[in-house]
């Protein structure tokens, strides 16, 4: 921008600023010592002349700091404090920290405004969408939802078909929400799992504990679950399909029923069941192979 100072011109002052207080100091430093023994004779010349050179490196120094001034951009307006000019009137030294965190707290703003630009910068790059249908062609808007207008009949048929698949699996089918089904799982005695459906498009993914009250919304108290909850948010997505939405239903319960054995079976690359550092059981299954691995294995 126009009017905003940047780094090399901030130093560039300060630096002029830190060189005329260093020659103030020995001025004063000058004063405060008197004559000494190496002045000899003509002491009090010789600091005369000592001074008026100081004084000269001072003067210097003061023209070379209002020329670096002088060339700082100008705000376009005014710094609006608010509240914060109180703070210089606080005597407490426990008042007075709150001035570094409120700096401490800008300067995490604007890193955040600066990353978050960045951000939108690559997101609006990105070409994966959850549709292989351009947006902006009129003629195929229609075909947008397909995968969200399909009937409940086909969505129960897809459902109770994966159901048979496991033995220890239990689905079972509610719709709470009009015609869009919330599918509950319970695998075994190991996991609960609430997945909400838009048609046949899954839409969120929540993972609990075999004892914990099952929701939608309210994250599991166990730190392994929320874990897994992530996890399968990233299958979601992966598994996604718009042309084959039952195959992408049907692999990501697979998928999901792999976790069985999430308090039994190794990590496939530590060997461990408990991480050293997070002390979690393996709580990443592989996309394809299914194998499990702690996410500080993974990689």
């Amino acid at each position: 921008m126009q009017n905003q100072i940047t780094i090399e011109q901030l130093n560039s002052a300060l630096s002029s600023l830190r060189t005329l207080r260093s020659s103030v100091s020995h001025v004063f430093e000058t004063l405060s010592n008197g004559l000494r023994a190496d002045h000899g004779e003509e002491g009090k010349d010789k600091l005369l002349l000592e001074l008026q050179e100081l004084l000269n490196n001072v003067n210097v120094n003061l023209r070379e700091l209002d020329q670096t001034v002088n060339n700082l951009p100008i705000p376009s307006a005014p710094f609006n404090l608010g509240n914060t000019t109180f703070l210089s009137q606080e005597t407490t030294q426990d008042r007075q920290a709150l001035y570094t965190q409120l700096v401490n707290s800008y300067k995490w703003t604007d890193k955040v405004h600066e990353y978050s630009s960045y951000a939108h910068t690559l997101l609006s790059q990105n070409s994966l969408k959850r549709s292989y249908i351009n947006s902006g062609s009129t003629k195929r808007r229609g075909k947008l939802q397909s995968n969200h207008n399909v009937a409940p009949a086909q969505v129960d048929n897809v459902i109770n078909t994966i159901d048979r698949s496991f033995n220890d699996m239990k689905i079972t089918i509610s719709r709470p929400f009009a015609s869009n089904a919330v599918v509950q799982i319970n695998l075994s005695h190991v996991l609960k799992a609430v997945v909400a459906f838009k048609g046949m498009l899954m839409e969120w993914v929540m993972v609990k504990g075999y004892g914990e009250t099952l929701d939608l919304w309210t994250e599991s108290r166990h730190h392994v679950f929320r874990k897994v909850t992530e996890n399968a948010h990233a299958a979601m997505l992966h598994f996604y399909s718009p042309t084959l939405p039952d195959l992408a239903v049907r692999s990501f319960m697979t998928w999901l029923h792999s976790y069985i054995n999430l308090f039994s079976e190794p990590c496939k690359r530590c060997n461990c069941h408990l991480h050293h550092t997070s002390m979690l059981p393996p709580a990443w299954r592989d996309f394809r192979t299914l194998e499990p691995f702690h996410d500080e294995c993974k990689q």
